[in-house]
């Protein structure tokens, strides 16, 4: 069957951009080789943020290199066999993790965290899930005065944006959550504008469901065997191929699986990270999300209890699981809140698709007519992928964007 346009990947990017490319007239088929929302999209903590203005970066101390090196932390493990792979990667992070960079990436990312929360209202209120949204806000968590005086940066970008916080001490933090174990030396940044959900899986499939019943197909099959044809991209699914003028490449962490072999050099990395649902003890409730900074974990309220989410782990994309740091992050977490036992028999793993300057790339190929790209959201897919969509979709159809798509663009690499 053939299409106006092809997007691959069912993703929150991929949907998103789907559904945007419909609204404006055009006949979409969205295909995946597994059912939307199955892959990344299912396993992060489902933040919309409104803050977010400092990526991560790679530390200048010796010190701090050195901890990390020790692969004990809850933030980061890694593989050291696979740490080869990742030198020139690692590279071009370190030279980017200094103020400039942070300020490129404030820029670039800015437009994204402003319309981020809107743009996910959009759909949401069609898809029938705006009940799921949770106005909450989120924490960011520190144990000392030394970790929250890193925060310094975060603190003059949200000045500079007009972000919504309030910093709290442990009598403020213990108000907004009193099943939480603060101590007399915590501090915690309440950003307020900061959106969650219980579910990105089932929101990502909301979103597919509305695609579906306006008309949209929603095929299952193979995007490596994306083919050039004529004047066409032709795609092999489990019903028959399937072609279009134009393809959305929006596969996450396999996006560089097609585009490698096509000649593109994008330098797209995955951190892998893992979640773990806990029971509560003792009839105890979190209200919202809350991030402990200085150890590198999340816990947030979901249907099948407290989610717990690990920090990065630098491994090949597809090696088994080595769930250490949620197992030490369970081990934290309990110091802070009553965990009960886990609901899942073994920790979930997932790869983020990042680029070593944090943004994605949205962008069209100037060597293949018809080719676009939208992959490499890092941290920040579930909450951006809305925004990112309709930003592609203007770029395929040739409209004016109303962000300007030039720091995401793959030429910067």
């Amino acid at each position: 069957m053939r299409y106006d346009v092809v997007v691959l990947g069912g993703g929150i990017v991929g949907v998103s951009t789907a559904l945007h490319l419909q609204a404006a007239g055009q006949r979409v088929a969205l295909i995946d080789r597994r059912e939307p929302g199955e892959e990344t999209s299912h396993g992060n903590a489902g933040i919309i943020e409104r803050d977010g203005y400092v990526p991560l970066t790679l530390p200048n101390k010796i010190t701090e290199i050195l901890k990390y090196m020790s692969n004990r932390q809850v933030a980061m493990h890694y593989h050291p066999t696979f740490m080869p792979k990742m030198a020139s990667w690692l590279w071009r992070m370190w030279r980017l993790s200094n103020p400039a960079g942070i300020d490129i990436y404030a820029q670039g990312v800015a437009p994204l965290r402003a319309n981020a929360i809107l743009e996910h209202e959009y759909l949401a209120r069609d898809a029938g899930v705006m009940d799921e949204f949770r106005y909450t806000g989120w924490i960011n968590l520190y144990h000392s005065a030394k970790s929250f005086a890193g925060t310094e940066a975060a603190l003059r970008y949200a000045d500079m944006f007009g972000i919504d916080f309030e910093v709290l001490g442990m009598d403020g933090l213990e108000d907004l959550e009193p099943h939480v174990d603060f101590s007399h030396k915590d501090k915690g940044i309440l950003w307020k504008g900061c959106v969650s959900v219980p579910s990105p899986k089932r929101i990502t499939k909301a979103y597919a469901a509305l695609f579906a019943e306006r008309g949209g197909d929603v095929r299952i099959g193979e995007a490596l065997s994306l083919k050039r044809e004529g004047d066409d991209w032709t795609v092999s699914c489990t019903d028959g191929s399937v072609s279009a003028p134009k393809v959305v490449v929006a596969l996450g962490p396999w996006s560089m699986d097609l585009l490698k072999p096509m000649g593109y050099r994008l330098p797209l990395a995955t951190k892998r990270g893992y979640h773990q649902h806990f029971a509560s003890l003792d009839g105890a409730v979190l209200n919202r999300p809350i991030v402990d900074e200085d150890i590198g974990f999340l816990m947030t309220p979901t249907d099948l209890g407290i989610r717990l989410t690990s920090g990065i782990e630098f491994a090949p994309r597809d090696a088994r699981k080595t769930p250490t740091q949620i197992y030490r992050a369970a081990d934290w977490a309990r110091h802070l809140y009553p965990l009960g036992a886990p609901v899942e028999d073994e920790p979930w793993m997932g790869a983020r698709p990042c680029f070593p300057d944090s943004l994605p790339v949205i962008d069209q190929s100037d060597r293949d007519v018809g080719l676009y790209f939208n992959f490499g959201h890092g941290h920040m897919g579930f909450g951006t992928g809305p925004v990112t969509g309709r930003l592609m979709a203007d770029m395929v159809l040739g409209k004016t964007p109303s962000i300007s798509p030039s720091p995401f663009s793959a030429k910067r690499f």
